[in-house]
């Protein structure tokens, strides 16, 4: 499985001198792209019903329970990455850590599959699934990841989708009512002149 691996990577991965701009789409989707998610439930959030804000709030949850789940994963098993075995070309610095699952598909993809279990964001949710595939082509592409680290990335989404999911009666009522609190001291004023849901 490794050399399958090591094999698709430098299928995929870039040459030792790209063309310019190649490499900065690369860039864009493996370093900002991720940025989209924060943006989509800030914007979500400051201007959804109450409906739109829990399952804003639940989607927050399967992003951060995968992202715990990795961490889990980094300590149990530590995968090194492509560079750290001087394995292909990497064009964008990165911290030397475990590579599996990656960290920018998990968080992705686990809201994204958070919102495809709801019928009203399931077209946010779609284009978000879409947008990981180049983040993930990005991320081999620009030498910090392995293939099966975006495999990875997508076992844990749906087990953190899931699990938000199930377990929404668990923390979504506590957190609801402590993010409202805090939502309507910190934009009273926004919430007064009709720019912000109260």
């Amino acid at each position: 499985m490794e050399n399958f691996n090591h094999t698709l990577f430098l299928w995929l991965n870039a040459p030792e001198h790209p063309g310019t701009l190649l490499l900065a789409i690369a860039t864009v989707f493996a370093q900002y792209a991720i940025w989209v998610v924060p943006v989509i439930i800030a914007i979500g959030w400051l201007r959804g019903s109450e409906r739109t804000r829990k399952v804003l709030l639940e989607a927050t949850a399967s992003g951060l329970a995968g992202l715990l789940i990795n961490q889990i994963i980094g300590l149990v098993w530590q995968h090194p990455r492509p560079f750290m075995i001087g394995l292909g070309h990497t064009l964008i610095p990165h911290a030397a850590d475990s590579s599996f699952p990656s960290d920018h598909l998990t968080l992705l993809w686990a809201v994204a599959f958070s919102f495809l279990m709801h019928r009203s964001p399931r077209l946010a949710g779609i284009a978000l699934a879409l947008l990981g595939l180049p983040i993930a082509w990005a991320r081999i592409y620009l030498g910090v990841h392995f293939p099966l680290d975006m495999v990875g990335a997508g076992l844990v989404s749906m087990l953190s989708a899931w699990l938000a999911f199930r377990e929404v009666h668990l923390y979504l009522p506590a957190t609801y009512n402590v993010a409202l609190r805090v939502h309507r001291k910190l934009f009273g004023n926004f919430i007064q002149r009709g720019w912000v849901r109260k």
